[in-house]
């Protein structure tokens, strides 16, 4: 496989495309800072520090993290990272959902990209610039993040799950997840792993994680800690209670400026479509872009919509003046939850946030926020595109070769590459052979049957017999062949398949389908290391990197 290939995933997103690629009327109508502009780091730091006291305190904050973090062994970088959060340290965030087996490979991606945006940060700004992944526990789709995908130990693509034993709709932290429910999916895990030396040490290890874990942000959180801490990078749950706490005073913000916010998102919505680009989250008229968790309905995660009484839930079951959710921000702020539009305005008040790196959606819905934003008088911070990667394994990479198979070729055309292969190995033409050789053998043979009829009539029938038998001989030596040549092709059809598998599985790319279990259970961690050791850059790309 060639070193020097280079191959850009496509971005399903025309407005992302265009901030990576730095557009200027879209960066300046939409976004502000661009990730590209060396100059915009130093802008932004400064603006962060001329607006400290806008934001939660850095002491407050901190004490959040450790609390939140205490129940883990913490690194040197992570203690020291932490100091720095005290002391008033700028941040580069980025989040994902908690998933099953830390789902798809693009949230390793997201944290790798948070580490290096953060490291090339410092470099450039002469300080420390500490790296925070955000677990947006708060989310309460279910079916998004129960499951992921794995290649098997019979090398198919295997869809791994774990069950709701609840009907609710409350967020993904505070769905419980018994031990019973733990134990069933780490057998499952353990039984599709393929065997491997690392295999008993990660099953244990992580049997061991699911025993101190009651969500799945909680088993989400661990792992995340156990593969990033030596690198110092910090985590906090968007639903942990601590957090809740020191986010009463946005909330309240929010609820304040919720119309002037509601028409900030409808004004950026209609300058989004202007511009020619589709919306990437809903701008609905009278929601609050607000949560609550209703006691009421038995604890449901439920959007808030204002009414002539105040706000109320879409069915209009519930309902709240706005003196209620005031007091209720102010004596449980645990009871309220952002949505995705309020959710950059939170996270930016909470921390000192530098940049954040976003996956390309992320990138197109955050221009829905430019606006509100500046209604609250904050800024956007810098937006970083996430690194992409594939990870190519030496098998994978050998076959590649074997096959003549570029990179270019398995992302575009494996199908058309894969059947001219195949073609080109029937060059053989073995039944045409062989049928040639049947006729050959007739036509000389016919001649000779003729002549010993003529000497005595009863050897024509012994020929013919004889011509019969050996032409079938003939034919079974044709059958032993192409038998041998399609085991070739089976065992080449199962290598071409493997190929596809390991880097296109069901169609999509790599990132968005395997988890990176797989490559744990085989390499240990080395394949993170090889991910922190490749090439980097402040507006996003894809790296091949061979493990």
């Amino acid at each position: 496989m060639n070193d020097l290939q280079k191959y850009e995933l496509p971005v399903a997103q025309q407005l992302t495309a265009d901030y990576i690629e730095g557009k200027s009327g879209v960066i300046e109508a939409l976004y502000g800072y661009y990730s590209g502009h060396e100059a915009d780091w130093a802008l932004r730091s400064k603006r962060l520090d001329e607006s400290k006291d806008k934001r939660a305190s850095s002491a407050e904050l901190a004490a959040v993290l450790r609390s939140y973090m205490s129940k883990y062994e913490l690194s040197e970088q992570q203690q020291a990272n932490l100091l720095q959060i005290e002391q008033g340290a700028q941040v580069v965030v980025g989040g994902q959902q908690a998933g099953l087996w830390s789902g798809p490979l693009l949230v390793m991606h997201k944290a790798v990209s948070i580490l290096q945006a953060a490291a090339s940060a410092s470099e450039q700004l002469n300080r420390p610039i500490v790296p925070v992944f955000w677990i947006a526990g708060e989310d309460h789709d279910w079916d998004e993040v129960n499951h992921t995908y794995i290649v098997a130990a019979d090398q198919s693509l295997k869809k791994l799950s774990l069950a709701k034993t609840t009907d609710g709709r409350t967020s993904v932290s505070r769905t419980i997840i018994t031990q019973e429910q733990w134990q069933e999916a780490i057998a499952e895990l353990n039984e599709q792993l393929p065997g491997s030396e690392f295999k008993e040490g990660l099953i244990a290890q992580l049997s061991t994680i699911a025993e101190q874990s009651t969500s799945l942000s909680d088993f989400f959180a661990a792992m995340m800690h156990t593969l990033f801490a030596s690198y110092g990078l910090l985590f906090i749950d968007s639903d942990a209670e601590q957090l809740r706490a020191l986010e009463k005073p946005m909330f309240k913000e929010i609820l304040k400026h919720n119309d002037q916010l509601e028409a900030a998102y409808a004004e950026a919505a209609s300058q989004v479509k202007e511009m020619g680009y589709t919306l990437q989250a809903d701008v609905n008229a009278g929601s609050s872009n607000l949560f609550v968790f209703a006691e009421q309905l038995g604890g449901d995660r439920i959007l808030l919509y204002k009414s002539a009484e105040g706000f109320q839930d879409r069915k209009g079951q519930i309902q709240y003046s706005y003196q209620q959710l005031e007091e209720l921000i102010e004596t449980n702020p645990a009871a309220f939850s952002n949505n995705v539009l309020t959710r950059p305005l939170m996270q930016d008040y909470v921390f000192p946030v530098l940049a954040t790196v976003l996956g390309p959606g992320e990138i197109s819905y955050w221009a829905l926020t430019g606006r509100a934003f500046q209604a609250l008088d904050m800024q956007m911070p810098i937006i970083v595109p996430r690194m992409s990667y594939t990870l190519i394994e030496g098998i994978i990479a050998k076959n590649m070769d074997k096959y003549s198979l570029s990179f270019h070729d398995v992302m575009g055309n494996f199908q058309e590459k894969k059947k001219q292969w195949l073609q080109e190995q029937d060059e053989l033409h073995i039944k045409e052979q062989f049928e040639s050789v049947k006729q050959q053998f007739t036509s000389m043979y016919a001649p000779l049957i003729e002549l010993a009829g003529s000497i005595q009539s009863g050897l024509v029938k012994l020929g013919e017999t004889n011509m019969t038998k050996i032409v079938e001989q003939i034919s079974y030596m044709e059958s032993k062949t192409i038998d041998a040549q399609e085991k070739q092709f089976e065992a080449a059809i199962r290598q071409l398949d493997r190929i596809e598998l390991a880097i296109k599985p069901g169609g999509k790319p790599q990132e968005r389908v395997l988890s990176m279990i797989s490559y744990w259970n085989r390499y240990d961690r080395t394949w993170l290391d090889s991910l922190m050791q490749a090439p980097y850059s402040r507006t996003g790309g894809h790296e091949i990197v061979k493990l």
